[in-house]
This record gives C-alpha cells, structure tokens and sequence, in this order.
C-alpha cells in the first residue's frame, strides 16, 4: 500500500515527487520522517542539481507554512543550512565516484574514459 503522494503537500508539485522518488523517498510520510535536511541531501546525492529556493520550499512545505513565509534571519539560517547539506552531498558524490566498480572501471577503461580521480591524481 503506497502512502500520500508527495505531491499533495503545500507548495510540492510532481516534479518534486519525481526527484524524491528517485531518492528512494516514495511518499510524505517517509518525507516527513527523514526532515528537510535529511532528504534533501539524499535527492542532490541521487544526482538532483541544488537550488536554494528548492529547498526553502521544502523546509516550509514540511512545516505546514506557505512557501516565502521565512524572512530575515530565519532565511540566512536556512541559507547556512542550504550550504552545508550541499556541501556534504557534493563530498558523498565525489567520494563514491572516485570508488567505481572495477568491472565498470575496465569497460570505461576500454572506451577511453579515464575517471576524474586519475585525473586529479597526475
């Protein structure tokens, strides 16, 4: 049995459900467990590219707010947090990047594709 869409939160639309469905987020109660932050790492280490307003809509989404309620210091604030969880999302990619699986590295190899890892190591 599927839970609510995401979707019918405030403020998301199905192309947020899209993106937290590829982060292995299927529904609003999982949404609501995980937190904004929480999830929101998982969809920029699924390959979502970060956006602040995205996030800021979420924060809000998940607080019942409407999307532009937060100002002045609680923005700033979201903005650090914004930051960071970009910042180790980036971290999480680029470490499981340099990490490839040896059969698919040999195929990469294969075809000329030399990893970036190497790259930053010559």
């Amino acid at each position: 049995m599927s839970g609510t869409p995401i979707s019918s939160m405030r403020s998301m639309g199905p192309a947020n459900e899209a993106a937290f469905n590829r982060a292995g987020i299927p529904d609003a109660e999982t949404l609501r467990e995980l937190g904004a932050d929480t999830a929101y790492h998982r969809v920029l280490v699924a390959g979502e590219k970060p956006h602040f307003i995205w996030y800021y809509v979420l924060v809000m989404s998940l607080q019942g707010r409407p999307w532009n309620d937060a100002q002045g210091e609680e923005k700033i604030a979201l903005r650090v947090r914004f930051d960071a969880i970009k910042a180790a999302a980036l971290a999480e990619r680029r470490a499981s990047a340099d990490h490839l699986d040896p059969a698919l590295e040999s195929v990469l190899d294969a075809l000329g594709v030399v990893p970036r890892a190497r790259l930053r190591a010559s």
